[in-house]
């Protein structure tokens, strides 16, 4: 009886220290899982990011680029976004996407579990990676803080940071981020780009047909975008508008009239860079004084002097007429090209400046043909040889020598040697005869240089008017004038006039031998347009960063650097250059033009250059390899001036025609222009020409008529 109650005992004992054992091992694992889940979960949550950065998070945000009319010719950014405060997002937009997203958003704390779960379960059936299930919290903590992996690990931290995010932020709050956030497709972040994308409209103005197709585009923009396939988008916004009338935000009534409006079926225009070398000379301008983050990145507002209407026109107008030039050249290579004799094919190219004349402010700006083939900037970055556009130069230095518009200058041969130090006139050589005498001593010297200059078709003149000069653009004058007042002051008078580039000081720079920019020939003319004062050329008015402060505004410093006598005297005989010179076609404006046309050596650089009292503006073409045209007939006057008048009628016909203003101590003498001498009732043609005081001929016209 003993026995067996011991065993029974036993066994009981054995029992219990059986149990205890397992008890002890399920503590032992339990501890291990908590311990090691513990771990887990501080090794996931160790680098989660503190949701304090959410009060100072700034997106990065759309640079605007305004013309001078506040109108947008361009976006800088790498992410083309906007922020708006959520009082100005339409209401049926926010309801859209609550509705389509997360329609228990102002019920939960972050997370859904339903949805979670939900999600879950077709994942599991569809055997795909999790996914799905977010709320718009847990959207905006992904989008903000963390990485679009699609693992368990980024869901848990998504989770947490949803959690702290609704503890810390309101839910107006949180839809307002999210709404500033979201990506819409095509390179847009933000309901306020969205809305310029899609409906090239202000966000305040959308209808309830806008905000349905935006909500639907969330989940997979470039999938439904309207601009990939119509019927997708359509068919996604019938989704967000039934979605809508289930939760109550609208009426059946409602949700069958909007079905019935169409979708964009194009892009906004505004998110296509306009003058796209204008805009490259500003961000050039702006990225070296702010930097290229807060350029791209930044959200500024840049104002600019630019006129979209007058550029647009130039663009349009310069463009048609070197197309036809290039087709005409076309014509003459197949009809003339031999084996032996190839001829160019080169495109053409063009540039052009449009200046305000009191204040330097560039209303237009071409630097070529294509951006897209070549982004070299032609009017800013291109020197070429400004040919006879630089003799303006030289009739003011002239002007300041005590000359006159009727001074009598020689239009005759002459030729220069270089003597080791300086080019020296041949004295006495004018003619051929007297030139190929002079030099006959000097012939096979490696050390001697001779320069014999001619005029454009290799005729003479003999003595003429300094006025008579400038209209015919003759070059053997400007040669003998540079002689007579010295390089260096002509150098001089061009460098206070506003050129900026080297200038060589010898006979030639008369003939604009020297390389210039547009821009540079542009703001010159525009310093004698202007009485003599001379104001930088400028684009930025003013840059305003994303909080509203003002950076930076452009004020124009006036410098005096010529007389408005000699400026009103030298601008008098440029008008004659439209009026009986090389720039005729210009007269079709029938308004006051002082301008000058150029063609430098071999007509590689055409030009023409105009100025009103309001604007000058320059024009310029060529071969970007610096061959010329076979077409002999080309130049300055007949190439670009036809193409500067087109532009010039649509950019001044609102502008009341006036001419320049005259200051005082200028007095206006009828003059017989042949002699340049008093006229008399006699003399066939008389000349009102203008003097500054007491320059005016005192001698009467002694020829016979």
């Amino acid at each position: 009886m003993l026995r067996k109650y011991k065993i029974k005992e036993l066994k009981e004992l054995s029992s219990k220290r059986l149990f205890l054992r397992f008890v002890y091992l399920v503590a032992v694992f339990s501890a291990i899982v908590i311990i090691s889940s513990s771990l887990l979960m501080r090794k996931i949550l160790s680098d989660i990011p503190s949701i304090d950065k959410l009060d100072e998070y700034t997106p990065s945000l759309t640079t605007y680029v305004y013309d001078v009319n506040e109108e947008i010719i361009a976006e800088l950014s790498i992410e083309r976004r906007a922020f708006l405060p959520l009082n100005k997002i339409p209401v049926d937009l926010q309801n859209a996407i609550i509705a389509m997203e997360d329609h228990d958003f102002f019920k939960h704390w972050g997370i859904s579990p339903r949805g979670i779960m939900r999600a879950l379960m077709r994942d599991i059936m569809h055997r795909r990676a999790a996914q799905g299930g977010s709320t718009i919290t847990q959207q905006l903590s992904k989008l903000i803080f963390l990485k679009p992996e699609k693992t368990i690990t980024r869901k848990i931290k998504e989770m947490f940071l949803s959690i702290q995010i609704e503890r810390n932020f309101s839910k107006q709050e949180i839809l307002q981020m999210y709404l500033n956030q979201i990506y819409w497709g095509g390179g847009v972040y933000g309901v306020r780009a969205a809305a310029k994308l899609y409906f090239d409209k202000d966000v305040s103005e959308m209808t309830l047909a806008d905000c349905s197709l935006l909500a639907g585009l969330v989940a997979l923009p470039e999938r439904y975008s309207p601009f990939k396939d119509e019927k997708k988008a359509k068919h996604r916004r019938s989704l967000v508008l039934k979605r809508m009338e289930d939760r109550e935000y609208i009426t059946r009534e409602e949700r069958e009239d909007t079905l019935r409006e169409p979708v964009p079926t194009e892009k906004s225009s505004i998110f296509t860079v306009r003058a796209p070398y204008f805009v490259e000379h500003i961000r050039r301008k702006m990225t070296a004084k702010y930097g290229s983050a807060q350029l791209w990145k930044g959200g500024m507002k840049i104002y600019t002097t630019l006129d979209m209407g007058i550029q647009k026109v130039a663009e349009e107008e310069m463009e048609k007429q070197l197309k036809y030039r290039d087709e005409e050249q076309a014509k003459y290579v197949l009809n003339n090209s031999t084996p032996d004799n190839p001829l160019s094919t080169a495109t053409l190219q063009g540039s052009f400046i449009m200046l305000d004349v009191k204040t330097g402010a560039i209303r237009a700006m071409i630097g070529g043909r294509d951006y897209k083939k070549s982004e070299f900037n032609r009017a800013t970055q291109s020197k070429r040889q400004a040919g006879s556009t630089f003799k303006p130069f030289v009739w003011m230095s002239a002007l300041m020598s005590a000359y006159t518009p009727v001074t009598m200058v020689e239009d005759s041969q002459m030729a220069f040697y270089y003597d080791g130090k300086d080019w020296r006139l041949l004295e006495g050589a004018t003619d051929t005869y007297s030139i190929d005498l002079a030099i006959q001593p000097f012939v096979g010297n490696k050390d001697f240089k001779i320069w014999v200059p001619s005029n454009y078709g290799d005729n003479f003149m003999g003595r003429i008017t300094l006025r008579r000069a400038l209209e015919l653009s003759r070059n053997l004058v400007s040669v003998y004038l540079v002689n007579r007042v010295g390089p260096t002051l002509v150098v001089d008078v061009a460098h206070k006039a506003g050129i900026k580039s080297y200038l060589a000081p010898v006979p030639s720079v008369g003939l604009g031998t020297s390389l210039v920019t547009n821009l540079e020939m542009a703001n010159s003319f525009g310093t004698f347009a202007n009485s003599g004062i001379h104001t930088d050329p400028f684009s930025v008015i003013k840059v305003v960063n994303a909080q509203g402060k003002i950076l930076e505004s452009h004020i124009p410093r006036e410098e005096e650097r010529f007389s408005p006598q000699n400026c009103y005297v030298l601008l008098n005989m440029m008008k004659g250059v439209v009026e009986r010179g090389t720039g005729g076609y210009v007269r079709r404006l029938r308004r006051p033009i002082a301008g000058k046309t150029g063609t430098s050596q071999e007509s590689k650089d055409l030009w023409f250059i105009g100025m009103t009292p309001d604007y000058v503006a320059a024009g310029w073409v060529g071969y970007d390899d610096y061959s010329f045209p076979t077409l002999k007939h080309w130049t300055g006057g007949g190439m670009v001036a036809p193409w500067w008048t087109a532009i010039m009628k649509k950019a001044l016909k609102d502008k009341p025609i006036s001419d320049f203003f005259m200051p005082p101590d200028i007095v206006l003498v009828t003059v017989d222009p042949t002699t340049g001498k008093l006229a008399l009732p006699t003399c066939r043609k008389r000349f009102l020409e203008a003097f500054v005081k007491d320059t005016e001929p005192q001698e009467f016209c002694d020829a016979e008529h």
